[in-house]
């Protein structure tokens, strides 16, 4: 049985040339430490400068602005309790959305329990956010807006650029979470107006446990881990060379190949967009056209999610229900819940992310197992009635 991946929102395959760029590196002495001061440090840290350059052309920032991590959870949590506590004196208010991925909203939840003040803006059907919403949540003690770039269950890109001027214009730091979209759609700190940006290697085929932060300077931040001076006192312990060499070689043929990717990406979608027509009662999720290129979030009515998606990975389709962190969880999705969605219909979605190496046989293929699988559930349904 040949494996269909149509997950590739959980995480995307390496790339041939990133592996072997990764083994190069440890076969060449993948362990020196860039802090040490003999000349192997010195040939480590050359390597280490130059990743960091790599990743900056990805986002149009300079170098010395990027901080590596230890991937999208770590940079999400270092912007916004970094800010939040570098600035509380100030203020304790911070926006945010509706829709964000755990790492923020959670993240939220703890500074709530210290006393921090946090209002989430609602989005409208699409999943968007209304910067005048935004706009209208500013007080006078905000010191940090977190609102993410795409959303990773629905898709929709968030006018970013437009919320980053109103953060600018009221001295607030202005902060997004482009894990899903760093390396996929373009990325542009200077066009964003944004202060800070949290990427995740493993988005846009490089290793998985390595990512970074971008900080724009003088971003009152405070580092979250402590310890020695690596990463311009940032981010303390010693970095994760085999993984950033992965990550800079990733950006670099991101920035490349992005047009070529985008191009088969969108060609995919639409087409399966057009098989979702031949069943009916499914609901289209996120934005029409605002959204990621290879990602559709559908959902069935009178059938759940969750039988779904096992009934196709004993077939070799793996796909996704919802975000991969919120996996295990019984409750709807609050994504979908926040565009309007009743929590039944919301119960039977799914999400297929297509990636670079997937194909439209392959979609032919998993739709036929798709059809079949929501007929046979359906039919056991007592809410379904065929037409």
């Amino acid at each position: 049985m040949d494996l269909i991946y149509f997950d590739h929102i959980s995480g995307t395959p390496i790339h041939t040339a990133v592996r072997e760029v990764m083994i190069k590196y440890i076969e060449q002495g993948g362990f020196y430490n860039p802090s040490s001061q003999h000349h192997l440090g010195d040939l480590a840290l050359e390597t280490l400068e130059d990743a960091r350059s790599k990743v900056a052309g990805l986002i149009n920032s300079k170098p010395d602005e990027i901080v590596f991590t230890s991937g999208g959870t770590e940079s999400i949590n270092h912007a916004i309790k970094g800010v939040a506590f570098a600035r509380a004196k100030k203020g304790r208010h911070i926006i945010t959305s509706n829709i964000e991925h755990q790492s923020v909203s959670r993240t939220l939840r703890v500074l709530m329990n210290m006393g921090y003040q946090v209002t989430a803006v609602n989005v409208d059907r699409y999943g968007l956010v209304d910067p005048d919403d935004v706009k209208k949540a500013i007080r006078d003690d905000t010191i940090l807006i977190t609102i993410m770039h795409a959303n990773n269950e629905i898709g929709t890109i968030e006018p970013i650029a437009e919320i980053g001027r109103i953060a600018r214009e009221k001295g607030i730091v202005m902060h997004t979470d482009a894990v899903v979209s760093c390396g996929n759609i373009t990325v542009d700190v200077e066009a964003m107006n944004v202060d800070l940006l949290s990427m995740a290697a493993n988005q846009f085929y490089g290793p998985p446990g390595v990512g970074a932060l971008y900080i724009r300077k003088k971003t009152p931040i405070y580092p979250i881990i402590d310890g020695g001076t690596q990463e311009n006192n940032q981010r303390a312990g010693t970095q994760n060379m085999i993984g950033i060499v992965g990550m800079a070689k990733a950006a670099e043929l991101a920035s490349i190949e992005m047009p070529s990717r985008t191009e088969h990406l969108l060609k995919l979608k639409r087409y399966f967009l057009e098989r979702l027509k031949e069943i009916d009662e499914i609901v289209i999720n996120g934005h029409p056209d605002n959204s990621l290129p290879g990602l559709v979030s559908f959902s069935v009515e009178y059938v759940e999610g969750e039988s779904m998606m096992i009934m196709l990975d004993e077939k070799g389709i793996c796909v996704s229900t919802r975000s991969a962190c919120a996996s295990g969880s019984l409750r709807a999705s609050h994504v979908l819940i926040a565009t309007g969605s009743d929590y039944a219909t919301a119960q039977g979605t799914l999400l297929f992310s297509f990636g670079i190496d997937n194909t439209i046989e392959q979609i032919d293929r998993a739709f036929e197992v798709l059809k079949d699988t929501i007929g046979f559930l359906r039919n056991i349904s007592p809410l379904y009635k065929k037409k």
